[in-house]
């Protein structure tokens, strides 16, 4: 005979609630002991003291998660990164170098300046290797694509809804403000529907050194995705993260790559996929970009070492996403097999996995996000 009385669930927490819950996981996976009674502490915390400012937060954090005296900076520069996107995002504690994230919506204008050219690696590696980029001028090239981008994304149905006279829902608010303004008559009921709008389209770009060859026309693609669509983000990814939509928003494409070129400090480096896009997804207002999104990754996959955070990653990236696709230079080979070890752990993850060896390959396969295919995984089986 079973004992007790019906289970019941928790409650839900609000979802105001989740950006500080994620920061106490971001605490706990830097090597931080953040206790349940802790976090509960600092909720109760900042609901007391309202808060005012992020500097209540701040110091809720201080007084309830307790960090010891040895690791205050690394709490600190933890919170900033988090909170504010700016500083360092610690994603490993074993030891390796922690991930520079650069948001360039908090960052000003950058001024095209004579930067010097910097020859980069042939093979990837995991060495932080800093560099500047300068870019060749090919105005108009891309203009069809850029004309045909945002009918071409996979689209989704909006909240926002707008007055129909045909078909849709009754709308019937204004139904019963036509029967009060015509004394009871009403000729014809109102209807609304529900509005098709395009997903956002986040492009990822590798610009590691085995890369070198190919990110001039990745960021060229970029350039045109932004100008064509509201409802793109574009980051870089090598050593380090750096947000670069808002330099490519500006219209004139030699002058969007120079202001990129200025921004983005890790040209020609080493790989860290892994790490990089750990901290993208530990960063709430980054991460909340892939959430219903069509996420393309344009990069090799030459992981050096352990590939498992770039699995874990692209596994989070999956359960966010709407489509996830990997475009790699490689497939531009038609011996190409996703044969090492990075390639076959994430394949079951992927939607996609395409030839992303020339501005052709890339713009054919943007433009066919609106239409279903096939898993990577049951692509590449049939043929191998």
């Amino acid at each position: 005979m079973k004992r007790g009385g019906p289970r019941t669930t928790r409650p839900a927490l609000p979802i105001e609630v989740r950006p500080f819950q994620d920061f106490a996981r971001l605490l706990r996976a830097s090597g931080f002991r953040v206790a349940p009674e802790q976090l509960t502490g600092f909720l109760r915390a900042i609901e007391l003291l309202g808060p005012r400012s992020m500097n209540d937060i701040r110091l809720a954090a201080v007084a309830t998660l307790a960090p010891g005296p040895d690791r205050r900076p690394e709490f600190e520069a933890l919170f900033d990164a988090f909170f504010y996107g700016v500083g360092q995002v610690v994603t490993t504690s074993d030891g390796e170098e922690e991930v520079q994230v650069k948001d360039d919506a908090s960052i000003a204008q950058h001024e095209a300046l004579p930067i010097e050219r910097r020859e980069g690696g042939a093979l990837s590696a995991s060495a932080e290797q800093l560099s500047k980029r300068m870019f060749e001028s090919d105005a108009g090239r891309l203009d069809r694509f850029r004309r045909e981008i945002r009918s071409r994304l996979p689209s989704r149905r909006s909240f926002r809804t707008v007055q129909s006279r045909t078909n849709g829902i009754l709308d019937l608010r204004r139904s019963l403000r036509q029967i009060v303004r015509g004394d009871g008559d009403l000729p014809a009921p109102s209807m609304r529907h529900r509005l098709i709008v395009p997903r956002r389209l986040l492009l990822l770009i590798d610009i590691s050194g085995s890369m070198k060859d190919y990110t001039q026309d990745c960021l060229r693609v970029a350039h045109q995705v932004v100008q064509g669509t509201q409802s793109a983000e574009i980051f870089t990814i090598g050593t380090r993260l750096t947000r670069v939509t808002g330099a490519l928003k500006v219209r004139n494409q030699e002058d969007a790559l120079a202001r990129v070129a200025a921004l983005v400090d890790d040209w020609d480096g080493g790989t860290r996929i892994g790490p990089t896009l750990m901290a993208f997804l530990a960063i709430p207002r980054f991460s909340a970009l892939a959430r219903g999104a069509a996420v393309v990754i344009i990069s090799d996959g030459l992981e050096r070492g352990d590939h498992t955070e770039m699995e874990t990653a692209l596994r989070r990236l999956g359960q966010r996403a709407f489509r996830l696709s990997f475009c790699t230079p490689l497939a531009g080979d038609t011996r190409f097999q996703p044969q090492t070890a990075a390639l076959k752990a994430i394949l079951p993850v992927l939607d996609d996995l395409v030839d992303g060896s020339s501005v052709a390959a890339l713009t054919d396969f943007l433009l066919s996000l609106g239409r279903p295919s096939p898993s990577a995984a049951a692509i590449w089986r049939k043929v191998s």
